[in-house]
């Protein structure tokens, strides 16, 4: 059974630093691509950070929003994908999911519609 469970949200005042981790269960995870996305209140969902599956060298890509101040990366020994968000700022304000998409090998890329498990979120705030 394919679970994702993310953790390490919580509130971090502008220019602040966090780092999310995502547990994979359920299947190989240097097998699977693996994407982070976000969702702030009334907003569509965003992917954000993706990392391919250990054939394409665990490429990453990431969104014009956050690229130079995030960075996905993976243990896969421990199963875990990680997200470090620096220079946090108002806006990265919003649940933070891993997803995994069904197929081993496949490029998703950051397109929510190519994923098919998602953990359950975690909240990040970022606020003085």
């Amino acid at each position: 059974q394919v679970q994702l469970v993310e953790s390490g949200g919580g509130l971090v005042q502008p220019g602040g630093s966090l780092r999310l981790s995502c547990v994979a269960s359920g299947f190989t995870l240097d097998y699977y691509a693996i994407g982070w996305f976000r969702q702030a209140p009334g907003e569509e969902r965003e992917g954000v950070a993706w990392s391919s599956s250990v054939t394409s060298g665990h490429r990453t890509e990431y969104s014009e929003s956050v690229k130079g101040r995030f960075t996905i990366s993976r243990d896969n020994d421990e199963n875990t994908v990680y997200l470090q968000m620096n220079s946090l700022e108002a806006e990265d304000t919003a649940v933070y999911y891993c997803a995994a998409p069904l197929m081993a090998y496949s490029e998703p890329g950051l397109s929510e519609y190519e994923y098919d498990y998602w953990g359950q979120g975690t909240q990040v705030t970022v606020s003085s």
